[in-house]
């Protein structure tokens, strides 16, 4: 089963991710490069690519620990969009077509593939690197809403800076990111 869930995540999120790069039936580098601004395809891709590994090499400790950093990161992809964006943006528009597999499924196939079927049991050190993809995106987020020229500069397309917030979204995310990480060293060690 495990090996179908990882098979399933990375086939899904190839298959996605290939799409952004055609538009109007057009196949194009500049169709796509704009979907790797947005955490929800960073994170989607990180797991999926270490679903792969996972189906070829899960015995190896770092590909699990990829896994894990790659389910924590896709996990705070599904609780944004449940808890944050979806209240604010409207859930139809974040959970339907591509959206609903890298929003919904491919997190939650990640979810019971590593807390039900990868356990090996986590240490608190190694569940701290769960936070690195949230906090090594809200450097890259920060400098494009807010540092950037600005004729290079992103839309604050996550509202993030919404109001000046920017540092307390980032306390916000932070939290939630360890909260997810301590949720899924329990849920290794149980």
């Amino acid at each position: 089963m495990d090996l179908i869930l990882n098979a399933g995540v990375f086939l899904v999120t190839f298959v996605i991710t290939l799409g952004f790069f055609r538009v109007d039936g057009t196949w194009k580098l500049s169709n796509g490069r704009e979907a790797f601004r947005y955490f929800t395809v960073l994170s989607n891709i990180l797991c999926a690519a270490a679903a792969l590994l996972m189906c070829f090499a899960a015995d190896r400790t770092w590909v699990w620990l990829l896994k894990y950093v790659g389910t924590a990161a896709v996990t705070v992809t599904m609780l944004t969009v449940l808890l944050f964006l979806g209240p604010t943006i409207g859930y139809k528009l974040l959970l339907t077509g591509r959206d609903l597999f890298m929003h919904l499924f491919t997190p939650l196939a990640a979810l019971v593939s590593f807390c039900v079927f990868e356990k090996r049991g986590l240490s608190f050190g190694a569940a701290l690197l769960g936070m690195l993809p949230v906090a090594l995106y809200s450097v890259l987020y920060h400098h494009m809403v807010l540092r950037a020229p600005a004729d290079r500069r992103w839309e604050d397309f996550y509202g993030f800076n919404k109001s000046g917030k920017w540092p307390i979204s980032l306390a916000l995310m932070l939290l939630g990111s360890f909260l997810i990480c301590m949720a899924l060293l329990l849920l290794q060690n149980a």
